[in-house]
């Protein structure tokens, strides 16, 4: 989530693969948190930083400046110990980085018409994908040795996308999406499902992988409105959970489990099997309003997922998810979704921080 522009405070933001810690990235350097406690574990000022990635709990990061200092090149991607406080390793490129995904395998640099895929360990380069310009640096990355999928804009004029495996560094699939060119696109923990919005930001669509197939598509709303950010819950099966953030503000979350038990039953009858992708109904969509001022970037994942089953009602469950939004005008906001199994739903604001005015008051750590 880099190349937010320079008015607001916080350039960039990212969570690490189990969303345990998080990063952000400012015009005076980057700050690493720990999520449940809010600690600041780490902070380097030493000038603007567009993107800042996490290799799960590990000191490993990887960091490109955002051009603000001659020594923070956007075309230089840095590999950063935290306990040592050192750089281990630096890549340059002719153009800027976009984008940067990695897991205990692979490295992945995103530039505007290529992509790189490297073994992070040796750092040689195992594949070089030609893109049509994505200067957004869109990209989707399941961090599952098993199911190590890369998925890239394959058109400028409309939404469709490739799927790579990455362990096996061959192509898997073209996935056409959505009509209009995309804007977000994010995998399931387990790299099954695959979520994309359009730049209308009306629809959200979840496909399954390897297979390519658009299973269900969510209306998000009327008007358009760019979806800053995707996540899936985080089941190890189907995940329960989709939720979005856009522009105008909101907090979008959409409940896949039901929606896919809904299209099953609908699917045993005549009309329900004709249709490939079921369009469901406002029940799987719950909306919290004024989350962030309209036009402000934010950023958010579910962390956790409980099911409450009650035994009065036969197959019944309830739910209660644990959703965390980094927003780029600096705070970091957690909230608790709750549902009955009579889709009675709430929303509960648990935790507010200023990750602005607070930084200062807190030790940091090496």
């Amino acid at each position: 989530m880099a190349n937010q522009p320079s008015s607001y405070p916080i350039l960039c933001a990212s969570f690490n693969q189990d969303h345990s810690y998080f990063a952000v990235g400012s015009k005076l350097g980057f700050k690493i948190f720990e999520t449940d406690t809010l600690r600041l574990c780490y902070e380097k000022d030493i000038g603007a930083f567009s993107i800042v990635e996490m290799r799960f709990s590990s000191s490993l990061l990887a960091i490109v400046g955002a051009g603000e200092q001659p020594a923070l090149s956007p075309r230089r991607l840095c590999l950063f110990n935290t306990i040592t406080a050192t750089p281990l390793q630096e890549l340059n490129f002719l153009t800027s980085i976009l984008a940067i995904r990695l897991n205990k395998l692979r490295l992945i640099v995103v530039l505007q018409d290529k992509t790189f895929i490297y073994d992070i360990n040796s750092l040689v380069i195992l594949s070089t994908i030609d893109t049509v310009p994505n200067p957004k640096g869109l990209c989707a990355f399941s961090h599952s040795l098993d199911a190590c999928f890369l998925a890239l804009p394959a058109s400028t004029t409309k939404g469709s996308m490739l799927v790579y495996n990455v362990m096996e560094l061959q192509s898997l699939c073209e996935i056409d999406a959505h009509l209009a060119p995309l804007a977000a696109m994010v995998f399931s923990s387990e790299g099954t499902y695959l979520a994309t919005a359009s730049e209308q930001g009306t629809m959200v669509r979840v496909h399954t992988v390897p297979e390519g197939t658009k299973c269900i598509s969510f209306r998000r709303g009327a008007y358009p409105s760019t979806i800053f950010s995707l996540s899936f819950g985080p089941s190890m099966q189907l995940p329960d959970f989709l939720v979005a953030t856009s522009s105008s503000g909101s907090l979008h979350l959409f409940m896949l489990g039901s929606a896919f038990n809904q299209r099953g039953k609908k699917s045993s009858s005549f009309i329900g099997a004709m249709i490939p992708s079921a369009i469901l109904d406002p029940a799987h969509h719950h909306v919290l309003h004024n989350v962030v001022a309209e036009g402000v970037k934010s950023y958010a994942v579910i962390r956790e997922v409980q099911k409450i089953s009650n035994v009065s009602v036969s197959e019944a469950l309830s739910f209660r998810a644990k959703i965390s939004v980094v927003t780029y005008d600096g705070y970091f906001r957690e909230y608790i979704f709750s549902i009955d199994h009579k889709n009675e739903s709430s929303w509960t604001l648990e935790r507010e921080y200023n990750l602005l005015t607070a930084i200062s008051d807190i030790p940091t750590g090496s």
